[in-house]
């Protein structure tokens, strides 16, 4: 059986392709840097990452982006000899207007040196491009309308592109303007017997999301919906497990079995909250499932019913399981950064270093968490609900403008982050900030921890229930400290983050900031991140009413710093 999801947090808008025997599936990095990440299978059960493409600034430069800007839904392709990724790099998003540019990136191989970018066009996101069966390309994206008394989403736009001049050509035609559930994106084309099928996402991508399916014998259209639409949905469903089901796209095996790779999420509340059709939070950030497909009159359904479900028959192929993608303990013994990390807008070898102090990661101090031009983070997403992360730093600031240590980062108006800085009375001192909606807090107040100074590192722990998270710390590795403030694990979600920008996800890393100017480094021994078994990884619907069993007696503080 397959377990969905198969891409466990911050993994979404999944464009799944098969190629021989080996099938892929690129996902949204926002702006995450490297950007795209692509995962290999060979079952559809087991996934492995393999490629993050978009990692040199000539293929991706994000350098001011605003948050949840970047790198948008990518689409994979494969023909010639070779892959395709096309992906919009979005640079405004708020405002009327949406300033989004998409490209064109090829390489021989998944992991290879892609190609230069090639400018597509600007007129809308969720580009696609579609390799037809008489060796014509055709270009589909949303098209964005700013204009007052028109929707802003104003239906799937087709325009054909020349490999040999390397840009769109002809006239520009919009092919689809999708059903009454509006917000039609995120189009990908199929050919299949006579028809051409285009895929697309609508009701936005929160509990609302579907994707929605129509058909045509021209692929210029007219597009008659699916008679059952949509092929996959949560929306109806609301005591599901598997929430948000939308943004989708489709595979056929090579014994024939056909599936569709959705994005989905999984919402939590605390303990006594009743989930109805306020479902919750979803920490993990939006995910990845995989649904089985049937055919019937010419059209595909999702077995069983058009909504997600947690274990799906898998194709009739031979199991491919992998080893682990990354170590439990990150030593930082390479001469590159694990594939497991990334970075804010810029490479991390613009403020940090594996080799200035060999097994360390050095930081750099470099601009604070409201920063959009460059950050000294390096973080990897939060994967789990119930997970401890650690490190070790020595880090000697000389003022109150410098401090390193362990941060949870949603974006830049919300992240929580435990740090050893300056006190000009206490010295060398341990402190703990949080931002929730951008109101900054500071919940210890004057109570800063006093570091002894004979002490050169600091241990910083952090432990994560699918409610809470608490920070630690030690001056020997061994003995342990709480910090007395307990924080809402479900306040760095797309629901409770809405109104700053919401497609991304929670993450967990290191940083250093020095806003002195003095670029004082701070040096990383190691990084431990530990999921814990958890049977929430296999809800069913019982269980994701039950509330769970931890955190009932725990006094919680939010973000802001003030007792619930």
């Amino acid at each position: 059986m397959i377990q969905n999801p198969v891409l466990k947090g911050f993994n979404p808008d999944p464009s799944m392709l098969r190629v021989g025997v080996d099938f892929y599936i690129a996902v949204s990095t926002f702006e995450w840097f490297p950007g795209v990440v692509i995962y290999h299978s060979k079952d559809m059960k087991n996934w492995r990452q393999v490629a993050r493409p978009l990692n040199r600034v000539e293929l991706l430069d994000m350098k001011g982006n605003p948050d949840s800007g970047g790198v948008w839904a990518p689409q994979l392709s494969y023909a010639d000899g070779k892959f395709h990724l096309i992906f919009s790099d979005v640079k405004v998003t708020g405002g009327i207007y949406k300033d989004v540019t998409n490209y064109l990136t090829t390489c021989e191989t998944i992991d290879g040196d892609w190609s230069k970018p090639v400018f597509m066009n600007q007129s809308g996101f969720d580009p696609s491009l579609f390799h037809d069966e008489d060796g014509r390309k055709w270009f589909v994206n949303m098209i964005w309308d700013h204009r007052n008394g028109k929707h802003d989403f104003g239906g799937i736009v087709l325009q054909e592109y020349s490999v040999e001049e390397e840009k769109l050509v002809g006239d520009r035609k919009i092919i689809y303007k999708g059903t009454d559930v509006g917000l039609t994106e995120a189009p990908h084309l199929y050919k299949i017997d006579d028809y051409y099928y285009l895929l697309t996402a609508e009701g936005g991508t929160m509990y609302e999301h579907h994707a929605t399916l129509a058909r045509s014998k021209s692929i210029e259209g007219p597009y008659e919906t699916h008679p059952d639409n949509p092929l996959i949905s949560s929306w109806g469903h609301p005591r599901l497990a598997l929430q948000k089901a939308g943004h989708a796209s489709i595979v056929e095996t090579q014994n024939g079995e056909w599936y569709l790779a959705h994005l989905t999420g999984r919402p939590t509340k605390a303990p006594g909250d009743v989930l109805l059709m306020d479902r919750g939070y979803c920490q993990l950030g939006r995910e990845t499932a995989i649904q089985k497909l049937e055919w019937k009159d010419g059209w595909p359904y999702v077995v069983d019913g058009n909504y997600p479900k947690v274990a799906v028959e898998a194709p009739y192929l031979p199991e491919q399981k992998w080893d682990a993608d990354f170590p439990i303990v990150d030593t930082f013994d390479s001469d590159e950064l694990g594939g497991q990390w990334q970075t804010l807008r810029i490479p991390y070898t613009q403020f940090a270093s594996l080799t200035d102090k060999p097994g360390h990661l050095r930081l750099y101090g470099a601009g604070g968490f409201s920063n959009l031009f460059k950050q000294a983070l390096v973080a990897r997403r939060w994967q789990a609900f119930e997970f401890e992360a650690e490190t070790k730093v020595v880090f000697e600031p000389e003022t109150f403008q410098q401090q390193a240590g362990l941060v949870n980062y949603y974006n830049t108006k919300n992240w929580t982050s435990v740090h050893v800085t300056w006190d000009e009375e206490k010295g060398k001192v341990i402190d703990l900030y949080a931002s929730e909606r951008n109101n900054v807090s500071n919940p210890l107040g004057g109570d800063v921890i006093s570091v002894p100074d004979s002490t050169a590192a600091v241990w910083f722990k952090v432990t994560v229930d699918q409610y809470t998270y608490q920070f630690s710390y030690s001056f020997d590795g061994e003995q342990w400290q709480d910090i007395p403030v307990t924080f809402d694990s479900w306040k760095l979600s797309d629901e409770y983050i809405q109104e700053s920008g919401f497609f991304t996800g929670a993450f967990i890393g290191m940083s250093c900031i020095d806003n002195s100017g003095m670029n004082k480094a701070a040096d990383f021994e190691y990084f431990r991140y530990e999921e814990a078994e958890d049977e929430r990884d296999h809800w069913t619907v019982a269980r994701h009413f039950g509330n769970g069993s931890k955190g009932k007696n725990k006094t919680v503080v939010g973000q802001s710093g003030t007792t619930k």
